[in-house]
C-alpha cells in the first residue's frame, strides 16, 4: 500500500504525512500537487541564469539514503543522518521517518516496522533544465537548477524536485518512476522496453583480456579456451581497440604524452587493420568474415561491438575524409560545479585541453545508422555505447546539456530499432539524470564503475554500489553488473552478485585463465544462466546502513524467481572506503586481521514473496543456504544467523511451502549446484488423485541435482515421464533427484 497524502508547505515548513521534513524553506521555494499524492517542488528567482541554487530548508534528524555522482560518469550510495552529508549531484534521496518524525535515540528499540514510512525526493529535468541535490554545512538542502548553455536562461524552475512518500520503499520508488514517465514524457520505465535477449546468455568480453590490444587471433584463443571447458560464452563483447582511430597529439616515435589517449578521434566507421586479413587460418578478411567464422565455429548467439557515443572518446578526427559528411566540429568540454566539486576524472581535464569531436545534431542519427548498418551487415548483433556522460559537458551553442543529450539518445534508440531487432544496447558511463530521464528504450546500461582486478579495495565497493544504485536504475534499466574474472580471489564473491543481480553474466578472463568450479554455478551447459526476475537491490533493513565502512553490517540483496525468492548476503566491510567519506579507521593492510561480521536472514527479508507464494501458504517457508547445503523450515517472521569473514558471501533460496493437503507440505527449491537456484523452476501444479494420493508436477530447465522440501516421502519420481531413482532424508524433508541429459526444459512428477 502507498500512502496519499500531498506534500505541502506550512509556515515554513515543508510538510509529508503530516510530518516536518525541513524547516525555514525560503518564500521563493513553491510546491504544486501532481498526481497519487505526490508532488513538484518548484522555485523561482528575480534574475534569469543558466544556473541557479535554491534552498529547501533545513534538513535534520532524518535518516536518509542518497545516491549521487562522485565522478561524472559514475554513481554511488551514500547514508546519513542530517543535510551537511548529502553531497553535491545527488540524484536521488530517500528519507526514512516514523511518528515522531526525527530519528529516534540510537539506544532505543527499533520502530516497528509498520510505524515507518519513506519519503522520496528525485531531482528532474524541468524543460532544457536539470536539476541535483546538495547539502551545506548549515544542513540545508539546496536544489541546483543548471541548463549547461550561458545562452539558455531561466527565472524559475516550477517542477524541479518531485517528492512522493509510501510505507514500502521499493513500491514507492517504482510508483513514483511510472509517475514521472507519465507526467514527463521523456523516458519508459522498464516494464514498457523490449528486454534483449543477450541477458539470458553467459558472456565474454574482450576487454580485460586485451585491452585496446584486442586481435582476432587472441578473440579466438579466448573462445577456444572456455569452450574446452564446458562453458563456451553465447554472447561475445569486442570491446575498444577495434576501431579506426587516430591520436593526432601523438608523434611517432616521439613518448605519449600523458592524457592524449583520451583525445585520440575516430577516422572511420570500419574496422582497422587488426581485424582485415587476420583470422586463425587467414581466410577471415574483414570483420564480417570474421564474425560469420566465430559465430559458425562457436556457436556464439550475439556478438557486440563497443564506440562511445560521441564515436571515440574524443569524439570523431574532423579531419577525416570519411566523417566530414557528419560535420564533427571541435569543442571543449565545459564540466558543471557539481562535476569538479566531488572528483575529477583524468579523462575529462584531457578532453578540456585537447578537444572533442563533436558530431552535429543535425547528423548525429546519420552517423549512428551508418556505423550500426555497417556492423549489422557484418553480422554484429548490438552494440555496447560507452561514455555517455561526456555529451552532458558540450551543450553549449545546443540549447544545453539536457538538449544534447536527448539528441543524441533519440538518434541512438532510432538507429539500434532499426538496424538490431532485439534492442540489443548496453548503455555505460550514462548514471547522469540527463540520461536517465531520456531514456526512452534502451533497456540496460552499466550500474558501477569498471570492474577492476588490480584494485584491492574496490571489490566491495562495486558489490554495493550496483545493489544500491540499483533501486533507482532498476525501474528504468536492467542493471548491468560489468564483467567479472572467474579465476580472481573475489570471483566467488562477484559470480554470486551477479546470480541475483537480475543482470547478465558475463566474465573477461584472459584465454586459459579460467576458473570453470566458479562458472559452472552459474552457467549450465548449454550456455544459459538463471537469471532473477528483477534488480538485485538491498534488503529494506540495509537501505539506511553503511556496509562497506561501518564496521558491523552485512550488505544483504534480495530478488525473486518465479516460485522463490533469493537473498544474498555479502561482507563488504573493512577493504575499501567510500570516495569522498572519510574512513573511521585506517583500511588493513590484510584481511586477515579483520574480524567475521555476523548478522541474520528471514524470508521478510524477500519483499513481494506473498504475491508468489499461492493462495494456500501459511508463512513458512524452505531455506536452502548453498554453501552448506542445509535445508531447514523457517517460519517467514523468524530469522536464521549468519557469520561471514570479509570478502565471503552467503546465498539463501526462500521458497514459501504450499500446503497440497493435510499430510504434504512442498517447495521446490531448484538446481541446487547453482548459486540462484530456483531460476530453474518455471512453473508447479498439483494433481489430486484421491485421498491420500496425489502428485506435484514442476517445470524446470537444467540439469544436475535439484531439490525440494517435502514433509512426506514420494512414493516415486519421475523425469519426463520416466521413473528416476532419489533421495530423501526425513529429518529435514530434503528431496534430491539427478537431472541429467540434455539442458532442455523438464517435467519432474513427484508422486506421494
Amino acid at each position: 500500500m502507498t500512502v496519499t497524502a500531498t506534500p505541502n508547505i506550512n509556515n515554513g515548513c515543508l510538510m509529508v504525512q503530516g510530518k516536518v521534513v525541513s524547516t525555514g524553506v525560503p518564500e521563493n521555494v513553491a510546491i504544486s500537487p501532481a498526481t497519487s499524492g505526490s508532488a513538484f517542488i518548484g522555485a523561482s528567482s528575480t534574475t534569469p541564469s543558466s544556473r541557479h541554487v535554491f534552498t529547501i530548508g533545513i534538513l535534520e534528524d532524518y535518516k536518509f539514503l542518497c545516491l549521487f555522482i562522485a565522478k561524472i560518469w559514475w554513481m554511488i550510495p551514500r547514508v546519513g543522518k542530517s543535510g551537511s552529508e548529502i553531497p553535491m549531484e545527488t540524484q536521488m534521496l530517500i528519507l526514512e521517518a516514523n511518528e515522531e518524525s526525527a530519528l529516534s535515540d540510537e539506544t532505543a528499540s527499533e520502530p516497528a516496522a509498520e510505524n515507518k514510512f519513506y519519503i522520496l525526493l528525485l531531482p528532474v529535468l524541468d524543460g532544457p533544465f536539470r536539476t541535483s541535490l546538495q547539502g551545506t554545512h548549515l544542513n540545508e538542502l539546496q536544489f541546483c537548477v543548471e541548463s549547461g548553455d550561458p545562452d539558455v536562461q531561466t527565472s524559475q524552475a516550477m517542477e524541479a524536485v518531485f517528492i512522493n512518500s509510501g510505507d514500502n520503499p521499493f513500491e514507492l520508488i517504482k510508483d513514483s518512476v511510472k509517475l514521472l514517465e507519465k507526467h514527463k514524457g521523456t523516458f519508459s520505465h522498464i516494464e514498457n522496453k523490449k528486454i534483449p535477449p543477450h541477458l539470458d546468455w553467459f558472456g565474454w568480453c574482450t576487454w580485460d583480456a586485451f585491452y585496446t590490444g584486442v586481435s582476432p587471433k587472441g578473440i579466438e584463443e579466448g573462445l577456444q579456451s572456455l569452450s574446452e571447458g564446458g562453458c563456451l560464452p553465447k554472447f561475445l563483447i569486442i570491446d575498444d581497440g577495434w576501431q579506426d582511430t587516430v591520436n593526432e597529439f601523438h608523434k611517432e616515435g616521439q613518448p605519449l604524452i600523458e592524457g592524449t589517449q583520451f583525445a585520440t578521434r575516430l577516422a572511420d566507421i570500419e574496422e582497422n587493420n587488426k581485424f582485415r586479413g587476420s583470422g586463425s587460418d587467414n581466410s577471415c578478411t574483414n570483420l564480417g568474415h570474421f564474425i560469420e567464422h566465430v559465430k559458425e565455429k562457436y556457436g556464439l548467439k550475439f556478438v557486440y561491438m563497443w564506440h562511445a557515443l560521441a564515436g571515440y572518446w574524443g569524439g570523431l578526427l574532423p579531419s577525416s575524409e570519411t566523417m566530414k559528411k557528419y560535420n564533427p566540429k571541435l569543442a571543449y568540454p565545459v564540466q558543471s560545479p557539481g562535476n569538479i566539486g566531488n572528483l575529477r576524472d583524468i579523462v575529462m581535464d584531457s578532453l578540456e585541453k585537447y578537444g572533442v569531436g563533436v558530431i552535429d545534431t543535425e547528423k548525429v542519427f546519420d552517423f549512428y545508422d551508418d556505423l550500426h548498418s555497417y556492423l549489422a551487415n557484418s553480422g554484429v548483433d548490438g552494440v555496447k555505447v560507452d561514455a555517455q556522460n561526456l555529451i552532458a559537458t558540450l551543450g553549449s551553442g545546443y540549447g544545453g546539456r539536457v538538449s544534447i543529450t536527448r539528441q543524441y539518445h533519440e538518434a541512438l534508440d532510432e538507429s539500434i530499432s532499426r538496424n538490431f531487432k532485439d534492442n540489443n544496447l548496453i548503455c555505460c558511463m550514462s548514471h547522469n539524470s540527463d540520461s536517465i530521464y531520456s531514456s526512452k528504450k534502451s533497456a540496460t546500461a552499466r550500474a558501477s564503475e569498471d570492474f577492476m582486478p588490480n584494485e584491492p579495495t574496490f571489490q566491495t565497493l562495486h558489490i554495493a554500489s550496483v545493489a544500491f544504485n540499483s533501486l533507482l536504475l532498476g525501474e528504468i534499466v536492467v542493471p548491468d553488473w560489468d564483467m567479472f574474472h572467474s579465476n580472481h580471489t573475489t570471483a566467488e564473491f562477484h559470480g554470486a552478485a551477479r546470480a541475483l543481480g537480475g543482470c547478465a553474466v558475463y566474465v573477461s578472463d584472459k584465454p586459459g585463465k579460467h576458473d570453470f568450479k566458479i562458472l559452472r554455478k552459474l552457467v549450465l551447459p548449454d550456455g544459459s544462466i538463471l537469471r532473477a526476475r528483477y534488480a538485485g537491490r538491498p534488503t529494506r533493513d540495509c537501505l539506511f546502513k553503511d556496509s562497506v565502512m561501518d564496521g558491523k553490517s552485512l550488505l544483504k540483496i534480495w530478488n525473486l524467481n518465479k516460485l522463490s525468492g533469493v537473498v544474498g548476503v555479502f561482507n563488504c566491510q573493512g577493504v575499501g572506503s567510500w570516495p569522498l567519506k572519510q574512513a573511521a579507521q585506517s583500511v588493513p593492510t590484510s584481511t586477515t586481521t579483520l574480524p567475521a561480521i555476523s548478522g541474520c536472514v528471514s524470508p521478510l527479508d524477500v519483499e513481494f514473496l506473498e504475491e508468489i507464494a499461492g493462495e494456500n501458504w501459511t508463512g513458512d517457508c524452505a531455506v536452502y543456504t548453498f554453501t552448506s547445503g542445509s535445508l531447514s523450515r523457517v517460519p517467514k517472521n523468524k530469522t536464521i544467523e549468519v557469520s561471514l569473514d570479509v570478502l565471503k558471501c552467503e546465498i539463501f533460496t526462500i521458497s514459501p511451502i504450499r500446503v497440497m493437503n493435510e499430510n504434504l507440505h512442498f517447495a521446490p527449491i531448484g538446481l541446487i549446484d547453482m548459486y540462484n537456484s530456483g531460476g530453474a523452476i518455471e512453473d508447479l501444479n498439483c494433481n489430486t488423485m484421491g485421498a491420500p494420493g496425489c502428485s506435484i508436477s514442476i517445470r524446470s530447465r537444467g540439469c544436475g541435482h535439484f531439490g525440494a522440501y517435502s514433509s512426506t516421502k514420494p512414493r516415486c519420481c519421475l523425469v519426463d515421464m520416466k521413473e528416476e531413482d532419489f533421495a530423501y532424508n526425513g529429518e529435514d524433508g530434503f528431496l534430491t533427484i539427478i537431472l541429467q541429459g540434455e539442458c532442455n526444459s523438464r517435467v519432474i512428477d513427484i508422486v506421494y
